[in-house]
């Protein structure tokens, strides 16, 4: 079967970037030709074996690292005059749907509409996977293609902020066969924004890539060494991480909150905080004024540093005021790690006492308490057992090899409907 994906953000840097990259993957691994339509603002980016990429160009302006640009000054031939938009940021450009002028609009539809038109006159897919229900999947509808769509949570979240981007939303699920929903709260905020195409609402859990996420063995040295953290930083301490977006959603505020609390108790802990985001500088201002003297911000990583920060970790934190999956803490408990989480949207479907904890959201003393409990805990638990409990679980439920058979399955219905 010929796969056309398309994404509103590149293949790193976004949960839905990695999302896209795995299906990808496994399905090329099943014998499917895959081709990705996605955004781009440097001619260096990442290159998937077996897998087509087909890239609209844009201009990386403002954004939030330069390491991903560094493209050797290179001019990108045809590139849209502005960087591509995102629902809230992304390592590789802070400009927001909101943002885009309507002429600059009328530029981003029309390219990825050509993208698709010739994507679909040259190779003739069976079938289009769009991620989002958003805008990008609306401009292939005309093709008269078979449609799936993966409802991520932010366009949700876009759908809500922006009514006047509503009408592409509502164009492509009128359309599609299906939408994965990612989490059961998910499936409720999808019910309650269409009513009409509930019929067309299929749950599905999202998938990690165990080719990348693995225990391993690793000392903090090794690891940290990487990002100038000395051994006098994390000698006799435990380590808590976290690990995404630097968003108002995810709850990064109230980490710092409840490390203020946690600081000063035993076990003493050094907080790595992994990503990048609109609220950096606003947090880092935060950690200042709190006085925390064991947090580092680590920046953004790519994956393989990421699977070897979680390795040296003894907790993973998601403390988001509302994720529509998590899949940051599936690949950290992929790695044998605990994952404490917030109790609302879609980490409840999978974070329980075997693996970790759940607490409140917006409570940063539930937060600080449940942290320390867990860090105790470990002391008392055979922690190699533990670990590889959690790696187990994550591994027989959520690896990705393990779910792509459900969607080759959906795909084949879809074709069918």
């Amino acid at each position: 079967m010929k796969v056309l994906m398309i994404n509103h953000f590149p293949l790193a840097g976004s949960g839905s970037g990695t999302y896209t990259k795995n299906l990808a993957v496994h399905l090329a691994a099943l014998g499917h030709e895959v081709c990705v339509i996605l955004p781009e603002n440097t001619t260096e980016y990442e290159r998937v074996p077996g897998i087509r990429l087909r890239p609209v160009f844009f201009t990386p302006g403002d954004q939030l690292t330069d390491d991903w640009s560094e493209a050797e000054g290179k001019t990108i031939e045809d590139a849209l005059p502005f960087n591509f938009p995102c629902f809230t940021s992304h390592p590789r450009s802070i400009t927001t749907f909101a943002d885009l002028t309507e002429a600059q609009m009328k530029q981003y539809t029309h390219a990825f509409t050509k993208a698709i038109d010739e994507e679909v006159a040259e190779n003739k897919p069976d079938i289009i996977h769009g991620q989002h229900v958003w805008i990008l999947p609306a401009l292939a509808v005309h093709t008269g293609i078979p449609i799936v769509l993966t409802a991520h949570g932010t366009d949700l979240m876009g759908y809500d902020k922006w009514p006047e981007l509503r009408s592409y939303a509502e164009r492509v699920m009128e359309a599609c066969k299906y939408v994965i929903s990612i989490s059961k709260d998910n499936c409720e905020l999808l019910n309650e924004r269409f009513p009409n195409d509930k019929d067309k609402v299929v749950m599905m859990r999202n998938g990690y890539d165990p080719g990348v996420f693995y225990p391993e063995d690793l000392t903090r040295e090794e690891v940290l060494g990487d990002y100038g953290v000395s051994p006098e930083e994390y000698a006799g301490k435990k380590i808590v991480s976290f690990a995404g977006k630097l968003a108002n959603f995810k709850g990064v505020d109230i980490l710092l909150d409840a490390a203020k609390i946690y600081e000063d108790q035993e076990p003493a802990t050094l907080t790595l905080i992994v990503g990048d985001g609109d609220e950096r500088d606003k947090l880092h201002a935060q950690a200042k004024n709190l006085a925390l003297k064991s947090v580092r911000f680590l920046g953004n990583v790519n994956q393989q540093a990421l699977r070897r920060l979680y390795n040296i970790a003894d907790v993973s934190l998601v403390p988001s005021r509302r994720e529509p999956f998590g899949l940051v803490a599936i690949e950290a408990m992929a790695c044998g790690i605990p994952v404490i989480a917030t109790n609302r949207g879609g980490l409840p479907d999978f974070v329980n006492d075997s693996v970790g904890a759940l607490v409140e959201p917006e409570n940063a003393q539930d937060l600080a308490e449940t942290i320390i409990s867990t860090l105790k805990r470990e002391e008392k638990t055979d922690m190699d057992d533990w670990r590889e409990e959690i790696a187990s679980y994550a591994r027989t439920h959520y690896a990705q090899d393990m779910i792509i058979k459900e969607l080759d399955t959906l795909y084949k219905k879809a074709c069918e409907k």
